[in-house]
């Protein structure tokens, strides 16, 4: 367990747990919040020897994360506003670049910069009583972590612009339809053994090909990367892995390959 104020840190056996735990404010996050998980990821950074995801989810059964802490809202202005969604991205950022996997164990509500958290993940599994909203235009202003660029990325551009234009929420059925979640599952506890599921599928791949396999899909959204030559790149640079021989090797003799992260 962690000795953080605002999330629990748990190390499974193959993969971290990391909990936000604000029950009261039905896991709302503000700065501070914001402000351990970045640390808590970069910690991890440098520990992912041996495990192959990171789960992130809400404490109790009825929020993921219920948006940003309004209260922190009150102050705003031009400056700081630009200030706190510079903190959020760099935070997203973070964790759609991570090295290895980061599942979104979205429980119930996932609104505002509870829906941008869970879109920053690599993968979404959700409970059946999950709800997704991008409510900011209610406040006079738009999705400020990420939400704008990464919605219409997952389920096109029609739809996350009737998600932000009209604020309403979509219940997890509609969000598996739509693309926005990879599986539903009927509590916690269920979609709990599903991303650890996923996680064991995923320890049994070769760790670098994992890692590229994320960074070569990242680079098609970013502007300053060409896509198509950045995987050639990626290729190349795995098939002179021993990982890569082992590969080949093992489907020709027709057994599990044994990959050893080099």
């Amino acid at each position: 367990m962690s000795q953080y104020n605002f999330i629990n840190f748990i190390k499974g056996k193959n993969y971290y747990l990391i909990e936000i735990n604000r029950p009261n404010q039905l896991n709302a996050i503000n700065k501070k919040t914001i402000q351990e998980l970045k640390d808590c990821f970069l910690n991890i950074n440098d520990s992912t020897k041996g495990f192959y995801g990171v789960i992130i989810t809400g404490s109790g059964d009825k929020s993921f994360v219920a948006g940003a802490d309004i209260s922190e809202f009150k102050e705003l202005n031009e400056k700081t506003a630009n200030e706190l969604s510079l903190n959020g991205h760099e935070l997203f950022n973070i964790i759609e670049n991570f090295s290895i996997p980061v599942i979104a164990l979205v429980n119930g509500y996932a609104l505002g910069g509870g829906c941008e958290l869970a879109l920053c993940c690599h993968i979404r599994v959700s409970t059946k009583n999950a709800k997704f909203s991008q409510p900011e235009i209610n406040l006079g202003t738009i999705p400020g972590y990420g939400g704008t660029q990464r919605l219409p990325q997952i389920i096109g551009k029609g739809r996350a612009l009737e998600m932000m234009l009209t604020a309403e929420m979509i219940n997890a059925e509609t969000a598996l339809n739509y693309g926005l979640v990879n599986y539903v599952l009927e509590d916690k506890d269920a979609a709990m053994k599903k991303a650890t599921q996923l996680v064991d599928i995923i320890q049994r791949k070769a760790p670098e090909a994992v890692a590229g396999v994320m960074e070569s899909v990242n680079n098609f959204f970013k502007e300053d990367e060409e896509g198509f030559k950045q995987e050639i790149n990626i290729f190349s640079r795995l098939c002179g892995t021993d990982d890569f021989k082992e590969g080949v090797k093992a489907f020709q003799e027709k057994r599990c390959p044994s990959f050893k992260g080099k």
